[in-house]
């Protein structure tokens, strides 16, 4: 019998999932679940799920399900279902991780296993989803020592298959990392597109915008509200990063009004040795 997987959401984290799951194994059938009646037809005619339900006792029997949508509607959903099987694996896609490892139901604790796959792009809806989203990204697994042994089996497995590389952390910890490394840079970005608009005429940015501004400003185009609900779940993080931001913001301000040259330099370099992290 195949497998039947269930996805809640099915935008570019479900669908590009769906393909990716696809790709490991031909007895999985996919249900999909959504309350954007389009993403519902756009993701069945583009095959990435086998069928749609409509309400969330029918994708309540899945063997597995995937929680693909805004956090604060993790949440949400969480406190809804009811009867699962005690073999039934729930893995939530979330950005941040305490307060939704937090807010599942005692009950069905086991359930669930909360993940964070550190990948996306700014586009969304079933259109965008890619057959390689997850492939080699770091996948962030919270508070396994809540799940029950059956999930936890289950999950490391399926983002094993995916070719995703398994990092396990407490889901606090989690979102202060994830506040530096992610939503504040989606913060900076949303600031710089808004501070151009404000200064630039449309026909000078089309003519002037360069390779740096473009990845710079790109993921201002992630959606509003998937960010609104993460910058609300992780607001003191985020805003300890953008104070911290703020102030290197500032020294940089102050050295150059200052004509600081030599101890500008100095910082610019300091900065370039991110890359020998990252690379």
């Amino acid at each position: 019998m195949a497998t039947k997987i269930g996805i809640i959401g099915l935008g570019l984290m479900g669908g590009s999932l769906s393909i990716a799951l696809k790709e490991t194994s031909d007895k999985f059938h996919f249900i999909g679940l959504d309350h954007n009646e389009q993403h519902c037809q756009q993701a069945l005619s583009l095959g990435l799920v086998d069928e749609i339900v409509q309400t969330l006792d029918e994708i309540s029997q899945c063997d597995i399900i995937f929680l693909s949508i805004p956090v604060d509607g993790i949440i949400a959903i969480s406190k809804q279902f009811k009867n699962l099987d005690t073999q039934c694996t729930i893995i939530d896609l979330g950005s941040t991780k305490e307060k939704i490892s937090n807010a599942i139901p005692a009950e069905i604790r086991e359930n669930f296993v909360t993940a964070h796959p550190m990948t996306g792009t700014e586009k969304f809806g079933p259109s965008a989803a890619v057959a390689d989203l997850y492939k080699d990204q770091v996948v962030v697994l919270c508070d396994l020592e809540k799940s029950g042994e059956h999930q936890k089996k289950i999950a490391k497995k399926l983002f094993t298959d995916i070719q995703m590389k398994l990092v396990f952390m407490d889901a606090k910890e989690h979102d202060r990392h994830a506040a530096f490394i992610s939503h504040m840079p989606h913060a900076l970005s949303y600031a710089l597109a808004n501070a151009v608009m404000k200064q630039e005429a449309k026909k000078s940015i089309i003519a002037l915008a360069g390779g740096g501004f473009k990845d710079m400003s790109r993921i201002a185009k992630s959606s509003p509200n998937m960010w609104e609900d993460i910058f609300r779940q992780n607001k003191e993080n985020l805003l300890e990063s953008i104070y911290a931001f703020q102030s290197e913001l500032k020294k940089c301000q102050k050295m150059i009004e200052n004509e600081e040259w030599e101890n500008l330099n100095k910082w610019m370099k300091k900065a370039n040795t991110l890359h020998d992290i990252l690379n």
